[in-house]
Parts: structure tokens; sequence; C-alpha cells
């Protein structure tokens, strides 16, 4: 790795000076993490820090890496503690925030695609299944998300009644449940077929309807609905 000081930079050409002379665009990812991590080691310079911090992924490399680095993948890399770590991942959360929101400018329950294209962005770089529970009002406009488990889809864990107490409070007519697979395949499983068609019961007799389950994989979805599996005879 070739070491570049900040140190050994003239003044004008130093990131701090670049960043207020031409903005943030002219500086590289290591230069901008840099200025993240603020100093280096008595081994490394900031941006020699930083470069590490990019490489660290042994596939995804670059900023994207950070992404898919935990807190003790982090904390491996010399010169990273635990206060250096939590700074990079929330660098690394506020940026998947921020894709997501440019993303959002109302979502209604037009279509799976639609509410698919928006979660996918947020879900592509979790490593355990996570389950939301989406409440839509009457004019098909999502009034809020509840994360309802992690980890996997069981039906242990998975409780019509939670979800429905939280669409009551939502004022909800209708729900749409999402989650992730990380294995990149959206099919649904038997377990993920027989938990909508339990929860689809409940919201019926209440009155709120489950409109859809999508599955999101890798680049790609699967709508129950769109299936017309929410429909179909599954024993329980």
């Amino acid at each position: 790795m070739n070491e570049l000081k900040i140190s050994n930079m003239t003044d004008a050409d130093k990131p701090r000076a670049r960043l207020e002379r031409l903005g943030s665009e002219s500086l590289s990812d290591a230069e901008l993490l840099a200025l993240i991590l603020g100093s280096g080691t008595s081994k490394y310079s900031a941006i020699g820090l930083a470069q590490l911090v990019l490489a660290a992924h042994p596939v995804k490399k670059g900023l994207l890496g950070l992404q898919y680095l935990s807190i003790h993948e982090l904390m491996r890399i010399p010169g990273i503690g635990k206060s250096r770590a939590c700074q990079l991942l929330a660098v690394a959360e506020i940026a998947g925030r921020t894709a997501c929101e440019m993303r959002h400018n109302g979502i209604y329950m037009n279509s799976a695609g639609e509410i698919a294209d928006y979660y996918m962005e947020r879900t592509r770089f979790y490593t355990k299944e996570r389950v939301y529970a989406l409440f839509f009002s009457s004019a098909n406009e999502l009034l809020r998300e509840v994360m309802i488990s992690e980890g996997s889809v069981n039906r242990s864990l998975l409780s019509p009644r939670e979800i429905y107490r939280e669409a009551l409070r939502s004022d909800a007519v209708s729900v749409v449940l999402l989650h992730n697979h990380p294995s990149g395949d959206p099919e649904p499983s038997l377990e993920d077929l027989m938990i909508t068609k339990r929860i689809k019961v409940v919201g019926d007799m209440l009155g709120i309807g489950l409109m859809d389950h999508i599955i999101i994989g890798e680049g790609n979805f699967i709508s129950l609905a769109e299936r017309g599996l929410l429909e179909s005879e599954i024993r329980l």
C-alpha cells in the first residue's frame, strides 16, 4: 500500500482544504473516510487507515464493503477500536438511509413492484431475515412500518396478535408483510406460506386485509398476491 500522508501535503492540497474549496466530490473515498476517522496511528496515517478499511472485506471492496462489515470485523483492523468502528457503521447506515429516503416520495400500495423497489435497497445488506409489517390507509398510502421479527420467519416469532395490534394503533385498513431472504433467492418456503395464511385468516376476521406478502431476494422479489398464493389452500 502506498502510504499517502496528509502531513506531507501542502496546505492547499489537504483534504479538508480541498473540500472547502472544491466541494466533497473532489475527495477520494479514502480521503473522505480519513476526515471521518480524524487521525491515524503510529503506523498508519489517517488516509492509510482509511485504505485498510476500504480493503477490509474479502469480496466487497471500497465504500460498499462498509455495508457488509460488522463491528467486530472492523475492530480487527489495526487502529480501529470500538469508537471508530461505531463511527464507520454510523456513516454506512446514514448512506443506506439516505438512499432509501431519496427513493421515498410517498409509498402507495399501487403495486408490489413499487413497494419492493423501495425496500430492496435497504434489505440488500442484511445477513439475517427481517420481517416488516407495512400499514396502509384507505387511500393506500403507507402510514407506518414495524419490524416484527429478525432472524427467520418462524411461526413462534411472527404473532398475528402483534401485527394487528400495531395495525389498529396505526388506524390502518390493510397490511402488507415483507421480508428478505439473505440467500438471494426470493422463492417462498412452505413456512412462509403457512405463516402468511395464518395471518391472513386473523386479518379477515378483524376486517383488516392482508393484501400481500412480498419476499425480497438479490435484486428481485416475489409477491404472493401476484402469484395467487394468498387465497390458495395451505394446510396449517
